[in-house]
């Protein structure tokens, strides 16, 4: 399947590169938008807990069509708080670091700087990219008062590390995804061009919440490594119903679905040529 990620790539690298100047094809830009998640802690709405996200982005135009894509993105996701199953009472948050290449298709004929095509177009795109992730949940000590954040993969929240569940290991915190989704774009100028698009990321770990699989119980936690503050993280439910426990066994989340999140954002770019052709004249210069 992964393998399938880059099938769009590949299909714009095998188109003929045309001999024109390479800054001149190319642009710079910034994004600024919201982060989203949907996961085992959000699974009603995928509009719901938009962080504020940014990002870089650098595209080269092969043709009036087809575009290659480079960028990075920072933001955050969260969930839960309430959880939408009250006695669960899970929530967690996570800083999102992500890189990508990408393909996009213009549906209409669009010039990057020559005004004898479209000014504006729809498009798609579709491509691979590595996100890094690290899953924390708030909480208060009754005994002091003091609310601090923690770290829940080092926990194991989940039996992960444990001689009773030998087959759940930690999850690693860099994983792939696959950027897929729609935009428009502008042309506001020769030089300079304005982007929206909403795109999602499919990943391949159920994790990104820190919930998966089932609740396993403190004693077995007591092995993970995470100690006391494993067991009061793993299960919350006593907070808000006093003197509950989940039995180990009882779902803790769905491990038949991955965790996506998704990221809407607004562009402005600028031609590369504008941006640093001036460099030619000091490379020759020398």
């Amino acid at each position: 399947m992964r393998r399938l990620l880059l099938l769009p790539i590949l299909l714009v690298l095998v188109q003929p590169l045309p001999a024109q100047n390479f800054l001149d094809r190319s642009e710079v830009g910034i994004t600024v938008g919201g982060m989203n998640y949907l996961g085992d802690l959000n699974n009603q709405s995928m509009f719901g807990k938009v962080n504020p996200a940014a990002g870089l982005i650098a595209r080269y135009n092969f043709d009036t069509r087809w575009l290659l894509a480079f960028g990075a993105s920072y933001g955050r996701v969260e969930g839960g708080n309430p959880d939408y199953i009250a006695r669960r009472n899970l929530s967690f948050r996570s800083s999102i670091m992500e890189g990508f290449v990408r393909a996009e298709f213009n549906f209409f004929p669009y010039g990057i700087r020559s005004a004898a095509y479209k000014r504006s177009t729809p498009y798609i795109f579709c491509g691979f990219g590595a996100f890094k992730f690290n899953p924390m949940a708030q909480y208060t000590q009754p005994s002091s008062g003091q609310t601090d954040w923690y770290a829940l993969q080092p926990l194991g929240t989940e039996g992960q590390g444990s001689r009773a569940y030998p087959n759940r290991v930690k999850y690693q915190l860099i994983e792939v995804s696959m950027p897929f989704g729609i935009g428009y774009r502008w042309r506001l100028a020769a030089n300079m061009h304005l982007t929206v698009e909403y795109g999602w990321r499919k990943t391949w770990t159920d994790y990104l919440d820190d919930v998966s699989t089932t609740y396993v119980g403190a004693q077995v936690l007591n092995e993970t490594g995470g100690g006391s503050m494993a067991a009061v993280l793993a299960d919350r439910s006593g907070e808000v119903d006093p003197g509950y426990v989940n039995a180990p066994g009882i779902k803790r989340g769905d491990d038949s679905l991955n965790d996506w999140y998704s990221y809407f954002n607004v562009s402005l770019s600028f031609s590369a040529e504008m941006l640093f052709g001036w460099m030619r004249g000091k490379v020759c210069e020398k």
